[in-house]
């Protein structure tokens, strides 16, 4: 396991550990306990905490400057589903992509089959035509999948 990994279970740890799923971190202080680089800490925030994995982060610079991991909950799977529906459009990445069927995999929305499928459909290997016409067509895809999802049409 890798020192993100670790930092990021940890944080995760943190978030999730109180019923408002927010945590208030000091960059400095966190890189002192992991005796690693801040550096390492912003990596991780900016990889692991996206907001297409369902995390929005503030940040506050300065002596008294903070990061406030929130993630993002959801009352209604519906909800959860247009606000994806609504970020990956008019164009996704493939890691952003993957990033928001995870996230609706953990909320079991899909199944792990069924996330495998979609990553398997919109993989840039499948989808061979240049960017940013390739992005375009994967957000098309989703939102058709989501789409159907919504409605229950299956």
């Amino acid at each position: 396991m890798s020192i993100s990994d670790i930092i990021e279970q940890y944080l995760k740890k943190i978030v999730h550990s109180n019923e408002e799923k927010v945590a208030e971190i000091k960059r400095s202080e966190l890189a002192d306990l992991f005796q690693c680089v801040p550096s390492q800490i912003n990596y991780v925030i900016n990889t692991r905490f996206t907001i297409e994995k369902g995390y929005i982060i503030e940040s506050k610079r300065g002596g008294g400057g903070y990061i406030r991991i929130s993630r993002i909950e959801h009352r209604e799977e519906i909800d959860l589903i247009n606000d994806i529906i609504t970020m990956i459009n008019p164009k996704v990445s493939q890691q952003g992509a993957r990033d928001v069927m995870e996230r609706l995999y953990e909320k079991k929305v899909i199944t792990l089959r069924e996330l495998k499928l979609i990553l398997s459909t919109i993989d840039r290997n499948v989808l061979a035509v240049s960017l940013p016409e390739r992005d375009q067509l994967r957000a098309r895809i989703l939102t058709a999948i989501l789409t159907t999802l919504k409605r229950g049409d299956l």
